[in-house]
Formats: C-alpha cells, sequence, structure tokens
C-alpha cells in the first residue's frame, strides 16, 4: 500500500484509540472515538468531526500513527457500538507526566 497523505485523510471515517499511561508506565484507561475527519494538514493537524461524542477532536498531524482498516465490522468496547468498513484506525498514547521528577526551569536570578 502507498504511503498515507493528510489528503487521503480528509472525508474519510476514522477510529481513534487512546490509551492513557501514568507516570509509572501503567495503563489508567482507554478510550475510542470515531468519525470523519474535516480536515488535516502540517500546521492545522487532523480535525475529526466525532460521531460518538460532542467535544472537538483534533490529533497531532503525525501520519506515522494512522494506518488503513482492514475492511470489516470494528466494535469500540466501551460502547459496544460498531462502525463498519471504516477507512484509517489511529492509536495514540497519552502520558501523564512524571510530577515527582519534574522541575521547573525559569530565569536565572539576578
Amino acid at each position: 500500500m502507498s504511503e498515507i497523505t493528510f489528503v487521503d485523510l480528509v472525508g474519510k471515517v476514522i477510529i481513534i484509540g487512546v490509551t492513557y499511561i501514568d507516570a509509572n508506565n501503567s495503563v489508567t484507561g482507554r478510550k475510542q472515538w470515531w468519525g470523519t475527519v474535516e480536515s488535516a494538514s502540517t500546521d492545522g493537524g487532523i480535525r475529526v468531526h466525532l460521531q460518538n461524542s460532542s467535544d472537538p477532536c483534533v490529533l497531532p498531524p503525525d501520519l506515522r500513527s494512522v494506518r488503513r482498516a482492514a475492511p470489516g465490522q470494528y466494535r469500540l468496547r466501551e460502547s459496544g457500538e460498531i462502525i463498519t468498513d471504516p477507512d484509517f484506525l489511529t492509536t495514540w498514547t497519552c502520558r501523564e507526566p512524571d510530577t515527582e521528577n519534574e522541575q521547573i526551569v525559569g530565569p536565572e536570578p539576578r
């Protein structure tokens, strides 16, 4: 298959999966959404009109996590909703910052 471009995504159905990880790399949750890509570009990211949420959705403009979906039915774990023949799938990991080792860097004192 050819490499996916931003132009390929526009107007297509995408399923989004996000795994949430805490600072110790333990999974704290998983969420799935789906919708139609409204726009996609390096500057604006991947804007998706979600079908199962009223929340706005803009994904980072990184196509490495986007892949073509094989034909078939996809069941969302949380809702049980079935999406038939989506065009694309994307998965992301959202990592909580390690606040224990976080350092605040500011201007040097005078």
